[in-house]
């Protein structure tokens, strides 16, 4: 057995890894699984604030896309049409569940040791604060926040991804920053 064999498939675009996928080359679906399993699990664990239904979301959304593979017309588009499953499963998830969002899942650990304990209990503080400034906004808002703050998206792909014009996800996104301003305001 020889590693050359697996690192032509890394290099390949997505469109070329799709178009293999599709023919039934699993391996190329995996490749596509490995490349972009990280980004969508890590809109969905924003968006849930749950690790257990961000692994489900993640794995529900693979098995569709490999399920459904044949339908997508542009082999390219598919990062793009796996954001829109991940963002609508998990919109999905928030309307069964009012969720609690961390920004970050891993600040509930204690602070470093060498840390100062008012400046620990500040950033707590703000974490807490964000978190609920996040809870509070509605889901469409959420998600277009996130994936234009953490995920860096332009106003096209959000709006792709969540089914409205640039301009409606533009004023999604003004509102939750916004609203996020003001409830951050003691913190600045």
């Amino acid at each position: 057995m020889t590693t050359t064999e697996a690192v032509p498939d890394i290099a390949l675009d997505d469109a070329t890894l799709v178009s293999r996928a599709r023919d039934g080359d699993a391996r190329a679906y995996e490749q596509l699984v490995i490349r972009y399993q990280t980004r969508m699990f890590r809109l969905a664990i924003k968006m849930l604030a749950d690790r257990a239904d961000a692994e489900d979301v993640v794995q529900e959304v693979f098995l569709t896309a490999w399920r459904r593979l044949p339908q997508l017309a542009v082999d390219a588009a598919f990062v793009g049409w796996l954001y829109r499953m991940t963002t609508n499963r998990c919109l999905n998830v928030i309307r069964a569940r009012r969720p609690r969002v961390d920004i970050d899942p891993d600040a509930t650990e204690s602070p470093r040791s060498d840390a100062q304990p008012e400046h620990a209990a500040q950033v707590s503080g703000q974490l807490a604060a964000l978190n609920e400034a996040l809870d509070a906004l509605t889901p469409g808002q959420r998600a277009c926040w996130l994936l234009r703050e953490l995920d860096g998206l332009s106003y096209e792909e959000i709006g792709e991804i969540v089914g409205a014009n640039t301009t409606a996800v533009r004023g999604r996104i003004a509102r939750a920053r916004a609203q996020l301003a003001e409830v951050m305001t003691p913190w600045r």
